[in-house]
């Protein structure tokens, strides 16, 4: 069976430190259950390109697997809307 994957946008609560590096620690669902992140393994640029959107993806670890939590930026004309964060989730192939 193929798998397609559905964008679910979730809260990310985020530490800044003084350079202004962004640290997200812990992921809120709309339900309200909270999985804090353990670790940040990895950080890089990734690009929206079905929404032409900037942002970033990052590799982290959530009781014991391995995630990937995704950071898009917003358009540059809304300067109180930096961005948003969103999961991956699997969905059956709808074809």
């Amino acid at each position: 069976m193929k798998y397609n994957y559905d964008r679910v946008y979730v809260k990310v609560n985020t530490d800044f430190d003084s350079t202004g590096y962004m640290m997200p620690r812990s992921i809120v669902w709309s339900d309200g259950r909270i999985f804090n992140i353990d670790e940040v393994k990895d950080f890089r640029p990734a690009s929206s390109l079905d929404r032409n959107h900037s942002g970033y993806c990052y590799t982290i670890i959530i009781r014991g697997e391995e995630k990937f939590l995704f950071f898009e930026k917003t358009s540059e004309y809304f300067a109180s809307r930096f961005g948003r964060w969103f999961v991956e989730r699997p969905c059956a192939n709808r074809e």
